[in-house]
């Protein structure tokens, strides 16, 4: 499904979407192995996202909740970034079957 070329290649493009998203999107768009961690990069930071708004807004509980899961966010890019590295295509955990970029 994956060319072993192409992951070679595109390792870096890979590891930088848990980072910044959009460079792959940019750099390497014809890369099925980049987008493939583009999309879970994405969807990583828009979950990051709404949880931080979410658990802001709530008093108390949310406030408790919110640096869990800002922590629960960093291992899953841990775990996206390690998975990249190694030229795996490894969905994320809880979060890692959705896709938003085709």
């Amino acid at each position: 499904m994956y060319d072993s070329t192409d992951i070679q290649n595109n390792k870096a493009m890979a590891i930088i979407a848990y980072i910044l998203f959009f460079v792959p999107l940019l750099a390497a768009k014809e890369s099925k192995f980049a987008m493939y961690h583009a999309n879970q990069g994405l969807t990583l930071f828009l979950t990051a996202v709404l949880a931080n708004i979410v658990l802001s807004i709530i008093p108390i509980i949310g406030w408790i909740l919110l640096p869990i899961a800002n922590l629960a966010i960093c291992v899953l890019a841990i775990l996206g970034i390690i998975a990249a590295a190694q030229g795996q295509v490894k969905p994320l955990p809880i979060i890692g079957s959705y896709t938003l970029l085709k």
